[in-house]
């Protein structure tokens, strides 16, 4: 099936029906996601004072008490806090003291000569620098494999005992005599003769054995061998542990790896960390895994939620630290020191009025889906900040014409922010000479109380004009209420009519992008990239006009498009791009939420058939991008039909893991929305995208993209980003946890899918 997708994946247009039809999953084949789900959360206790260079070994003990040491001396955690574990009287350095049946052992081994410890029933196993070490609660054994450096000890319930060594790997007889043991993979080469970073054996008594060339696994007398190939994301191992049910974990010396047993998971940087040098783990009895660092002590923990409550979790952190103004526009904050909540930083986003109507979208699916009171009132909040973006334009001082709309607002006691304009335009215009310089660029409100953002560009219309039909439909119940929505609609659809279909500003001119006109779409070369693109916004807007106002002139204006300017052959090639990463992130955002409203509100069916097609001969190409948003937009459109061309009829459904992979993504949104650092361009397991698929249009070639062998993106798990335009294919994500996004990017796909039937309701 695999290679039959990644076939697919390449073929051209005229695909047979019988090639899609073996990948695509029908209306009727799909179950709605389950709502339950395991949260990953993590949690780290920073270095104490006293122990600046990291710690070392970890020590999980039955009880779940967790000691570590940092070579020095043991450290116990207690409420949060760690204090030091005072050495017996008279002990010598050259001892250790182990914690076994309530009480301490001393061990003729010093702190610093500790690697690892194995706790196995009543007994606790030492991989020391000077061999092995068998304490019970009568004292410890003779050393055993000695003069090896052992690095980590597994035992099994069936009396296996194995050793991790620099001298290959071990295997210990009941009679306690020691033994190499190979393993040789398909090509003849040995893996476990020396440098054996770690062990462990599971509870059905697979062996997994951590070495610089990878993982070996070893079922009966079966021996598997995983490098990044298979999908290991790193192999500079540290140790190896097995947590709950059959994930087994890693520890490298830059973060940890895990195993399912299907896939593979890396976990790095300070979202899921406190150091990335991870020295020892240690597994708890209620399913946490441990982590020594260089830096500190962390847990990962997976907890029992639903996809409801992770979404409820999220309406409170924007609620409480996201919204800004009395309007609610969403988008993101700063803060004042590294994942510190307690000094939100408000400030103004360039597009606060697309995130603001893609946050407003979701809250209308959401009332849709429950008609739960609570998300009728955030739609409504919404819809009145969106409206507010309309009107605080007009009357003052630089008033562009009715319906226009602005970027965002600030209060008129915020520092004045076109302070520093002229500079900053003439900086932009050396890079792009169709910028647009604007005196003010921040005009004030009638009232004085706003400066507004001018120059709005077709990202803000994009958001105005999905959010406003899923409004009128989903939220707007009374005439009252649907009149309010009718009469914004207008205002600025009428203004694009007025205007050869565009965005007129204060200055008289049209703004920077929101340009559509035939004249410049089809007949200037400067906009040959947009002519796709822009030409499908329109259709849509217009579209969406005519359903929500009932005014057919709306309609006619379509037909005016497409019949004298071929405005729907330009969106059957919605994007100017080369191939799956290519083009611009921002336009594919914009894209699925016109052609969503396009297909559905069309009068037209021979057209919807066809853009139709057109939107999923695109959302192919974004298929590995493990979109939730994508994947339900196209699936809400696309389930169940076809599309018949001169090469026969051909079923458009999405492909079979179109859900699967929306619900990895929502399950693994890390529940803290802070910007940390992720990075990866080191992993093991990447392919680097094509040169032409490196380009992007307005800027040309982008460096170090690239996703892993499967052929999809990294998993959410290892990236941060505030909105869906961001580019999933890049491998490094800075960010220093001074800003906090918005679970919008969660929010907006859950509640589509729920209000589509992708995801099971809520009990």
């Amino acid at each position: 099936m695999t290679h039959l997708r990644n076939l697919i994946r390449r073929t051209a247009l005229c695909l047979s029906a019988a090639l899609i039809s073996a990948v695509s999953v029908r209306a009727a084949d799909f179950t709605p996601a389950p709502q339950a789900f395991r949260q990953e959360i993590s949690r780290v206790w920073p270095l104490p004072v006293a122990s600046p260079n990291g710690f070392a070994v970890l020590d999980v003990a039955p009880d779940g008490t967790v000691r570590v040491t940092d070579g020095q001396q043991w450290f116990v955690l207690r409420a949060d806090q760690w204090e030091v574990v005072p050495r017996p009287v008279n002990a010598s350095a050259d001892t250790t003291e182990i914690f076994i049946g309530g009480a301490s052992r001393t061990v003729p081994i010093s702190l610093a000569e500790l690697r690892q410890i194995h706790r196995a029933g009543e007994a606790v196993w030492l991989a020391t620098a000077k061999g092995v070490l068998r304490v019970t609660t009568t004292g410890p054994a003779s050393l055993e494999l000695a003069d090896h450096d052992v690095r980590q000890v597994a035992t099994g319930s069936n009396g296996v005992v194995l050793a991790a060594t620099a001298r290959g790997l071990w295997q210990r007889s009941a009679t306690g005599n020691w033994k190499l043991i190979r393993a040789t993979d398909e090509f003849g080469r040995v893996w476990t003769e020396n440098d054996v970073r770690g062990v462990a054996i599971d509870r059905v008594g697979t062996w997994w054995v951590a070495t610089p060339a990878g993982v070996i696994r070893r079922i009966g007398n079966q021996w598997s061998f995983f490098t990044g190939r298979e999908g290991l994301p790193y192999a500079d191992f540290t140790g190896a542990i097995v947590g709950d049910g059959s994930e087994v974990w890693f520890g490298t010396h830059r973060g940890a790896v895990q195993f399912d047993g299907e896939e593979w998971a890396y976990r790095e940087g300070p979202l899921w960390l406190p150091g990335n040098d991870v020295r020892s783990l240690a597994a708890d009895a209620d399913g946490r895994v441990w982590f020594a660092t260089d830096k500190g002590v962390g847990c990962i923990e997976r907890r029992a939620m639903t996809l409801e409550e992770k979404a409820a979790y999220y309406e409170q952190e924007i609620e409480r630290y996201i919204k800004r103004t009395p309007y609610g526009y969403t988008s993101e904050v700063g803060l004042g020191a590294p994942g510190d909540r307690s000094q939100i930083i408000q400030r103004d986003s360039d597009n606060d009025g697309l995130w603001t109507s893609m946050y407003g979208a979701g809250q209308c699916f959401a009332y849709g889906a429950t008609r739960d009171p609570a998300a009728k009132k955030r739609a409504q909040q919404a819809f009145e900040a969106l409206r507010f973006l309309q009107k605080v334009t007009q009357g003052g001082e630089h008033s562009p014409p009715k319906g226009f709309v602005a970027r965002t607002i600030r209060p008129a006691d915020w520092p004045d922010p076109n302070i520093g304009q002229a500079e900053r335009d003439r900086k932009i215009r050396e890079k792009d000479h169709q910028w647009k310089p604007l005196n003010p660029r921040w005009p004030r409100s009638a009232d004085g109380q706003w400066y507004w953002k001018c120059d709005p560009s077709s990202d803000e219309l994009d958001g105005h004009f999905f959010f406003y039909p899923a409004y009128y439909d989903l939220v707007a119940e009374t005439d009252a209420e649907k009149e309010r929505v009718r009469e914004v609609v207008r205002d600025l659809a009428d203004h694009l009519l007025a205007h050869d279909f565009a965005l007129v500003d204060h200055d008289g001119k049209p703004t920077r992008w929101a340009v559509f006109s035939p004249r410049r779409l089809n007949d200037d070369p400067f906009w040959w990239v947009e002519r796709g693109l822009n030409s499908l916004s329109i259709l849509s807007y217009l579209t969406v006009a005519e359903h929500i106002t009932g005014d057919a002139k709306y309609g006619r204006a379509v037909q005016e498009l497409i019949e004298q300017h071929s405005y729907a052959a330009n969106v059957m090639n919605a994007k100017m791009q080369m191939g799956v990463g290519s083009g611009n992130q921002s336009d594919d955002e914009m894209m699925f939420m016109c052609f969503y409203n396009l297909v559905r509100y069309t009068k037209s069916p021979k057209w919807r058939e066809k853009w139709r097609f057109a939107f999923y001969y695109y959302w192919r190409i974004e298929e590995p991008e493990l979109n939730p948003f994508f994947n339900f937009a196209y699936a809400a459109v696309g389930l169940g039909h076809t599309f018949t061309a001169a090469f026969g009829t051909t079923p458009v459904d999405p492909w079979s893991d179109w859900l699967a992979d929306a619900l990895v993504t929502l399950r693994g949104f890390p529940l803290d929305r802070v910007n940390w650092a992720h990075h990866n361009s080191h992993r093991l397991d990447l392919a680097p995208l094509r040169r032409q698929e490196m380009t992007d249009f307005a800027t040309g070639q982008r460096p170090n993209r690239g996703g892993r062998v499967n052929g999809k993106v990294l998993p959410v798990e290892n990236r941060h980003f505030n909105h869906w335009n961001t580019d999933p294919w890049q491998l490094d994500y800075g960010g220093d946890g001074r800003g906090l996004a918005s679970g919008t990017v969660f929010l907006l796909p859950y509640y589509m899918g729920l209000y589509h039937g992708f995801i099971e309701k809520p009990q």
